[in-house]
């Protein structure tokens, strides 16, 4: 059987005490990878941080690589769906924006997630894939929710025609203007309460004034 056919087997027969240990791997690796970034990273220290042996390590992920890659998507797959959570049959279409945009800055500014973006375009250029990863599971999935969104209050009569794709990351990039370039370079601290507050509202209103329903 082939290193990937024994992966896909151990994972096929996983139950909740594998799901439990996983867990436990990813959160030593999460430890070790920012504190140390991917290259300075070993899966010697994720096993220590880990509280698990190297063979154990090895059963669930084949290679550092294969680990940072999965615990890339998870975390930014989790971060998107907690976000993005929207109801189409919401029509305060005003209020389910400052909510996304407030949820979104409380989450972008915070360190961790500030570290985890520089350490992925760290790594990116010689390993494209964590960048796809990156992308897909976080900012890709986040983009296709809102479109959906978007879409149905487009078809209730609650907006105007657009291009909701592009809608859509006009509204994140919005939010993301004022913070997220000056945190990756280190410049100045994380927003206020009240900034941000601010800042998704007039994000809010810049949104709306480009999409809200003609005439208004």
């Amino acid at each position: 059987m082939s290193t990937d056919s024994k992966t896909a087997a151990t994972a096929a027969e996983a139950g909740p005490a594998d799901t439990d240990k996983r867990r436990q791997i990813l959160d030593g690796a999460r430890e070790v990878f920012l504190a140390s970034g991917f290259d300075g990273a070993s899966m010697g220290a994720i096993a220590k941080a880990a509280g698990v042996s190297k063979g154990t390590l090895y059963v669930y992920f084949e290679s550092k690589e294969s680990l940072f890659e999965a615990l890339t998507i998870e975390e930014k797959r989790s971060l998107a769906e907690n976000i993005c959570r929207l109801d189409h049959d919401d029509p305060d279409i005003a209020a389910v924006l400052r909510r996304l945009g407030t949820s979104l800055m409380e989450a972008m500014v915070r360190p961790d997630h500030i570290a985890s973006v520089r350490m992925v375009i760290g790594a990116a250029e010689k390993f494209p894939r964590f960048g796809r990863a990156f992308y897909e599971a976080g900012p890709l999935l986040g983009r296709t929710r809102l479109r959906a969104y978007l879409d149905a209050q487009v078809a209730a009569g609650r907006l105007r025609a657009m291009d909701s794709d592009l809608a859509a990351r006009h509204f994140f990039d919005l939010c993301a203007a004022t913070t997220m370039r000056r945190l990756l370079f280190a410049v100045g601290d994380p927003p206020t309460e009240a900034e941000t507050t601010y800042w998704v509202a007039e994000a809010v209103r810049v949104f709306l004034a480009a999409y809200g329903p003609e005439g208004r």
